[in-house]
């Protein structure tokens, strides 16, 4: 269940919790079927259809947006961040997480990738690091030939990778030096620059330099290195959070990625669904009238999957303080007259159509729905 939550945040950076407790659900259906006597490859294979069909139903609920519509945007950041820490700051933080995501979005970007070459070999590596060691007096005066004043280092697997005397060439020659640079800032760092990252003397070149008009070190509150006036800049952002504690900055932090996460997921498929438990009933009823129709086993299976999705609006009015079983019967009842985007409204306490404008991105439920029918398969 772990590597299932991991997945899910690695591909949509939210829903973790969804799939967690609909995975568990689904188990529970296996477990309930495999104590009936049915064959575990039959279940699978019957689980397979009904997910299928599971992502046939919340595509057909889809609701396609524009990118242009920031109102409808904010709102399902808005509803992201609802359910954390900092849900008061909601309102703050949702329009700057649309705000990021837009100013760093490529209309135009390829859709495939041609030619690409993958470094694996270390071998090379490895003796670029030792050459670093034995030549640095040469290095330090090709970056200054090169018209270079402030160098950024990416941190090394080797602890001596810049070393005092380099550090001290450096400062002779009126170079700064920004060392320890993770790795996966580099390429932030270059698209904000408009730079190249070199990594060898021999291609460190004027071209390949980006252009700023002023770099600072600050320690007002904590080593902060400043980059302003930056010429050509790339398609980047770069938000600062503040906060009152290390627990409410962490807490800003990941709410901020899921918020960018979410609106990433807009982006890449540009549609969306209702939330509040509304597709999840959708989906359960169905499923439960193609069951009707399923012949055999299958019958069985794909009415367990189907109760099983009822897990999430359950939960939901649960952890709202409704009756459970009565807010579900609600829902059922809504969906049976064809209002296919009620869910459980939080603040009123109550099933109706639409839930309370709580929409989330439909790539999110789907990538749910196809992780946890892996997970359980394997």
């Amino acid at each position: 269940l772990v590597e299932l939550s991991k997945a899910q945040d690695i591909e949509t950076g939210d829903g973790t919790t969804t799939v967690v407790v609909m995975a568990g659900s689904l188990l529970d259906a296996c477990s309930k079927l495999l104590d009936k006597g049915i064959h575990p490859t039959t279940i699978s294979d019957a689980f397979q259809k009904a997910a299928q069909k599971a992502c046939e139903i919340i595509e057909s609920m889809a609701i396609p947006i524009e990118l242009s519509n920031i109102e409808q945007l904010t709102k399902v950041a808005t509803t992201s961040l609802n359910s954390k820490v900092v849900s008061q700051h909601s309102d703050a933080l949702g329009p700057i997480a649309v705000k990021a995501v837009l100013d760093v979005v490529d209309p135009n970007s390829p859709q495939s990738m041609e030619n690409n070459v993958i470094v694996t070999d270390y071998t090379q590596m490895d003796r670029i690091m030792k050459e670093e060691r034995q030549y640095i007096l040469n290095i330090v005066k090709a970056v200054k030939k090169a018209g270079c004043n402030v160098l950024l280092i990416q941190k090394s697997i080797l602890r001596d990778a810049v070393n005092e005397l380099a550090l001290h060439y450096f400062s002779k020659m009126n170079i700064m030096v920004v060392k320890d640079i993770e790795r996966t800032e580099v390429e932030f760092i270059c698209k904000t620059l408009h730079c190249t990252p070199i990594a060898s003397l021999d291609h460190f070149n004027p071209d390949y330099l980006g252009v700023a008009s002023l770099v600072e070190e600050s320690e007002a509150t904590a080593r902060c290195v400043r980059i302003t006036g930056i010429q050509n800049r790339g398609r980047t952002v770069s938000i600062l959070v503040r906060g009152s504690n290390k627990l409410m900055l962490d807490e800003a932090e990941r709410s901020l990625h899921d918020a960018l996460c979410v609106i990433r997921c807009l982006v890449k498929k540009g549609a969306m669904i209702a939330g509040g438990g509304a597709p999840e009933i959708e989906i359960a009823q169905k499923l439960a009238l193609i069951a009707n129709s399923t012949p055999g086993l299958d019958q069985y299976c794909f009415r367990a999957f189907a109760d099983a999705f009822e897990v999430i609006p359950y939960t939901l009015a649960e952890n709202a303080g409704l009756n459970p079983i009565q807010t579900v019967t609600e829902l059922r009842a809504l969906h049976a007259r064809g209002e296919t985007h009620a869910g459980i409204n939080v603040r009123a306490s109550c099933a109706e159509e639409p839930a309370d404008g709580s929409n989330l991105p439909y790539d999110v439920l789907q990538t749910a729905i196809t992780v946890v029918y892996s997970n359980r398969r394997c």
